[in-house]
């Protein structure tokens, strides 16, 4: 490759462009043949700016516009700081740029001899920007004092204000960023410049309000006026574009009383037009911070602030107060704002719904950020400054309520005193600290290159480059500045996101762990504080869980250490933490010696996760998983999670069942599988991966396996007993069970049919096969570590009173002269499912008269069944439950939507066969499709019955036992809401209003079919 001249552009990395020689020209840099003069510190200065053209475009710009460009350009090669400070603006920020070209003598501004101390002061910002307008910097800073009014008015003081303002912010940027170009001079702190940027905002302010008081009328009522600040300017931590937040207080002058209603007119008029003046020279000012938002007043006395935020203010308004400053006008008055919020702030985390109101901004704000912006977002994304922020100010309010020294607004000085008072690890703090001044110092180059306000990393190359190397990042090996920029901010938000979990929660486990803890002091009454405000109800409890799960130096303490941090992250976001907390150490202290469970958490960060998720929302999750271990593994990947089918579930139970010893065992192993298979369909099922009819299958199925492997260990049992088993005996499966709908909690019902076998007692078989079906039950009920089977025989012929089992010929008489139109409208869902396959085929058939009649059912028979269902809503539902919200019994729940079926296949299925289904939603479309219904009222009906399904499911899933009604408020009713799918910190009543939307839409149709309302 041919290297370029020793003395062309090119070899400075500049280019050599038309326009890149001509700018070299016209700068005096370059002879017209584009061969670069004796001026190689500046072309090596300018190679290093953040874009070399546009700081030699500007160079060039200001050779055009003045004539004291020969001594610039002397300074420029002789002087270090002028040169950096100069090209590092020119090669950062357009508006800086055109700045100097409209008032080319502000170069002077950045000489270094002008320099103070620090870098720039309040008095002297103030004096520039006081000076603009005429405003005497000595005087007084009161409204009613004359020297504090501007003499110059109207647009010529906007004017003249703006360019005070820029010529500001153009020292400040050229102290910020001259390093990146020249490496020798001093670096100037993220602190420092947010410090002078906000000082620069006060003295904007307070001039903002001279100029508006020299507007107000001589009959204008006196007032004092104080401008609180809020946000980044209140923490002093302003960005160099961003709105201001403000709050405003007025009052009468000191021993003054007068009218407060034109006293607050007069205020009102100098907040506005401050505001309004501001806004023309600088940046927004917000006020919608103020008691009740842009709703509520501009300006309230201070008894009016008092009684707001003793009696009305939310959480989130005392987590903005941490930042209240006085910061222009009366600074007593806006100290006595101050002084009456304070205890507001220093209170909040012991208010009642400081927990929830914390989520629901932590959940709003992310939601707010649209899909495609979450990677560019500097500021509201995962791992952004507002993650920071909230950190920080969330730890605060809960530590600040008896430890003043963190009473602090900046972040990073908050940070420090945090880690000083033990709260936040060092080493955590540092990254933390590293990762936020890196951030913020990301956003104010972005800022500045326009002066526009913007949080987004920039989308072309080019100028993520620029912002790379105004940064001061440069090539490293074969990646340029803006790849080694990118790689450093992915590791900034990666850590921000780790640290989140670590600052909240390491400190917690160093507290209760007896190991050493990098220097934190959280003492126990602490941690506790810091669990109760991050949603743990029982934090003494929890901190007694969290103490033994960690402490010692076992090799199980030391990785539960590691795990905890993301764990507790994950159960503060659920339902229930302390639930899920509880669950985590049995089923942990269960698994103690199954030497794979830890590492499988270690090293599965999705299982981990989802552990924590489901055992912080399932109460029968955290039941069912400690003597089911194994489906950890299944929660990896979603397709092993998914892949077991029913049929084979069934096959595997019962191939092990049969391996048994005895009676007791084949039926333990066969529960204990079954207790496998609800687990993993619990877990799919909470997780939303699994619907509604593959769980009612899946949970038939095993229970029908289950059913299955105790027939066959009664049958051998009762065998060897006897000598033998003269019957043959078929198990029919009625109401859920036959219809293949179970859910968690339901019961197997079931009936018994039996027939001696050929020359064998009829007697002697009815006794063996009862003394079989008594097994079975003792067998699925009796008390083990698995979840029992209740088997139920109630829909048997005579209920309780009736034998347990019967021949055949005893329910074909039964049915010809005793059965009840119920008892016809059970057998509808009625199926063999275990025992003789051909006994349960003909006890199928024989009930298919009966059940299926040719002519329907008489007018009598259709009223006895309305009745009936009328006396078992009445009679069976609990006293005091809510009708509109009760699964199974309410209205359009799934006792009206099954029931109408029934009728109407009772009514039709002798004259269509197809009607002839156990299941419920399978007749529905069948009825529909044969026009017994319209379209529109089957899937009314089918939406009911689906969702009532679902909702008692997930209740049995979420409080771990049996249960029809919808919790009316608090925490469990969230946690139902939440597995219904409902998001994190949405409003549980939309699910209300949602089921009894759909419910209602289902109960008017159950009027007009079932009960005959037309």
């Amino acid at each position: 490759m041919t290297r370029p001249p020793s003395r062309s552009p090119l070899r400075y990395g500049i280019g050599a462009e038309a326009q890149i020689v001509a700018d070299l020209l016209t700068a005096g840099l370059a002879d017209a043949n584009g061969v670069c003069l004796d001026c190689n510190d500046i072309l090596l200065a300018l190679a290093r700016a953040g874009r070399p053209e546009m700081a030699l475009a500007g160079l060039a710009g200001l050779a055009k516009h003045t004539e004291m460009w020969p001594r610039i350009l002397d300074l420029l090669k002789a002087n270090s700081r002028f040169r950096g400070r100069l090209i590092a603006v020119l090669g950062a920020s357009t508006a800086m740029a055109d700045h100097l070209v409209a008032r080319p003598g502000d170069w002077e501004l950045l000489l270094p001899e002008l320099e103070g101390t620090e870098l720039l002061t309040y008095d002297h910002v103030y004096a520039v920007m006081a000076a603009s307008v005429g405003v005497d910097p000595a005087a007084p800073r009161c409204i009613g004092d004359a020297g504090a009014r501007a003499k110059v008015t109207g647009g010529r003081a906007v004017l003249a204000m703006r360019n005070a303002y820029r010529s500001q912010v153009l020292i400040i940027a050229a102290h910020d960023l001259a390093q990146a170009v020249e490496s020798s001079l001093p670096s100037v702190t993220l602190p420092a410049v947010s410090h002078a940027l906000s000082d620069l905002a006060d003295a904007t302010l307070q001039v903002g309000l001279s100029l508006a008081a020299a507007g107000l009328p001589s009959s204008a009522q006196p007032a004092r006026l104080a401008i609180v600040a809020m946000g980044k300017c209140g923490a002093r931590e302003l960005n160099y574009i961003s709105d201001v937040d403000v709050i405003f207080v007025a009052d009468h002058p000191a021993g003054q009383p007068g009218d407060e209603a034109r006293m607050l007119a007069t205020a009102t008029t100098l907040a506005a037009q401050t505001m309004r003046i501001c806004g023309q020279v600088a940046w927004e000012v917000d006020a919608n911070l103020r008691p009740e938002g842009s709703a509520g007043a501009l300006v309230r006395t201070p008894a009016s602030h008092a009684s707001y935020y003793k009696r009305w203010a939310h959480t989130w308004e005392f987590q903005a107060l941490l930042k209240a400053r006085p910061a222009a006008g009366d600074p007593d008055l806006g100290r006595q704002f101050v002084d009456i919020t304070a205890p507001g702030v220093w209170s909040a985390a012991g208010r009642e719904s400081f927990v929830d109101d914390v989520q629901a901004m932590r959940r709003r704000v992310e939601a707010n950020i649209p899909e495609q912006l979450r990677d560019k977002e500097l500021k509201l994304g995962a791992g952004g400054l507002r993650d920071v922020e909230f950190s920080v100010q969330l730890l605060q309010l809960v530590h600040g309520r008896s430890d003043e020294d963190l009473r602090i607004p900046g972040t990073l000085m908050a940070l420090r005193a945090l880690i000083r008072g033990g709260y936040v690890g060092r080493s955590d703090g540092a990254e933390m600290s590293a990762a936020y001044t890196f951030l913020r110092r990301a956003e104010h180059r972005i800022q500045l290159q326009r002066l526009r306000r913007t949080h987004l990393l920039p989308d072309d190359h080019a100028d993520l480059d620029w912002l790379a190397r105004t940064s001061g990042y440069t090539a490293s090996g074969t990646s340029d500045a803006a790849a080694v920029f990118t790689a450093q901010r992915i590791q900034h938000g990666a850590t921000v996101r780790r640290l989140h979990e670590k600052l909240f929660y390491r400190p917690l486990l160093n507290a209760v762990a007896a190991v050493p803890g990098d220097g934190l002091q959280l003492s126990p009454q602490a941690a506790a504080a810091r669990l109760g405000a991050l949603g743990f109800r029982a934090p003494d409890a929890s901190l007694r869980h969290l103490a033994a799960l960690t402490s010692g130096v076992s090799r199980r303490a030391a990785i539960q250490r590691t795990l905890l941090p993301v764990l507790l992250d994950t159960f503060a976001g659920s339902p229930d933490p302390d639930g899920g907390l509880l669950s985590y150490r049995h089923v942990s202290e269960a698994l103690a010696d199954t030497p794979w469970y830890l590492r499988l958490l270690r090293d599965e960060g999705l299982v981990s996760q989802r552990l924590a998720s489901l055992l912080g929302a399932s109460r029968l999750v955290g039941d069912l998983l400690a003597r089911a271990p194994e489906v950890l593994r299944l929660l990896v990947h979603d397709e092993d999670l998914l892949a077991p089918q029913p049929d084979q579930v069934a096959a595997a139970l019962l191939l092990k069942a049969v391996k048994g010893s005895t009676a007791e065992d084949s039926v333990d192993i066969a529960r204990s599988a079954r207790r496998h298979e609800l687990l993993r369909l619990a877990c799919g099922d909470m997780l939303g991966l699994i619907a509604v009819l593959d769980v009612t299958v899946g949970l038939t199925s095993v229970a029908e396996a289950t059913l299955q492997a105790a027939y066959a260990a009664a049958v051998r049992q009762v065998t060897v007993e006897r000598g033998s088993f003269d019957s043959r005996l078929a198990v029919i499966g009625m109401g859920r069970l036959g219809g293949g709908e179970l859910g968690y909690s339901s019961d197997a019902d079931v009936m018994y049919v039996a027939e001696p076998l050929p020359g064998h007692d009829v007697s002697a078989a009815l006794d063996a096969a009862r003394s079989v079906a008594d097994l079975m039950v003792r067998l699925l009920g009796r008390p083990t570590p698995d979840p029992a089977l209740e088997v139920d025989t109630n829909l048997r012929p005579e209920g309780r009173a009736g034998p347990l089992v019967r021949t055949m010929d005893s329910f074909k008489a039964y049915w010809a002269k005793f059965a009840a139109p119920w008892e016809r409208q059970a057998l509808l869902r009625a199926k063999p499912v275990a025992g003789d396959v051909e006994l349960g085929a003909e006890f199928i058939t024989a009930a298919a008269s009966f059940r299926y009649p040719l002519d329907g059912l008489s007018q009598a028979d259709v009223i006895e069944i309305r009745r009936i269902k009328v006396r078992v809503d009445t009679e069976r539902m609990p006293r005091g439950a809510d009708p509109s919200t009760h699964t199974k019994l309410g209205h359009g729940g799934l006792s009206d939507v099954e029931w109408t079926v029934q009728l109407l296949q009772l009514q039709h299925a002798g004259q269509i066969p197809e009607l002839r289904t156990p299941r419920t939603l399978e007749a529905l479309w069948v009825a529909r499709d044969a026009s017994l219904l319209t379209s529109e009222d089957a899937q009314y009906l089918e939406d009911s019955w689906l969702m009532a399904t679902h909702v008692r499911n997930v209740l049995m899933m979420v409080s771990g036992k049996p249960e029809d009604q919808i919790p009316r408020q608090g925490r469990q009713l969230m946690g139902v809401a939440r597995a219904m799918g409902y998001p994190a910190g949405s409003d549980p009543g939309q699910f209300i209003d949602d089921y009894r939307r759909t419910t209602r839409r289902a109960r008017r149709v159950v009027d007009r079919i079932f009960s005959g309302g037309g």
